[in-house]
């Protein structure tokens, strides 16, 4: 049983790895964007970045997606881990 919650242990890190470095890019590009924006700086390629706009990579149809599944995901998976065995 103990193998059993290393393994969802590991499986959680890696999803939440995964998921993390586009909410990290999603939440700093707009922080910075509205910072910069009142003091009059034109910093579009910021709001690109945060809709998943990459410049060779263009992720937008689907980057809010699996902004979306990827964090559901990874709330359920730490979850199912906080459930008690019974």
């Amino acid at each position: 049983m103990e193998r059993l919650k290393t393994n969802k242990r590991k499986i959680h890190r890696k999803i939440t790895v995964i998921s993390a470095i586009p909410l990290l890019i999603t939440i700093v590009s707009g922080t910075i964007y509205s910072i910069l924006q009142p003091l009059g700086v034109d910093s579009f390629w910021l709001i690109k970045w945060h809709t998943g706009n990459f410049g060779i990579i263009n992720l937008q149809p689907f980057y809010s997606v699996f902004l979306g599944l990827a964090s559901i995901i990874s709330i359920m998976s730490g979850l199912r881990l906080l459930k008690k065995e019974t």
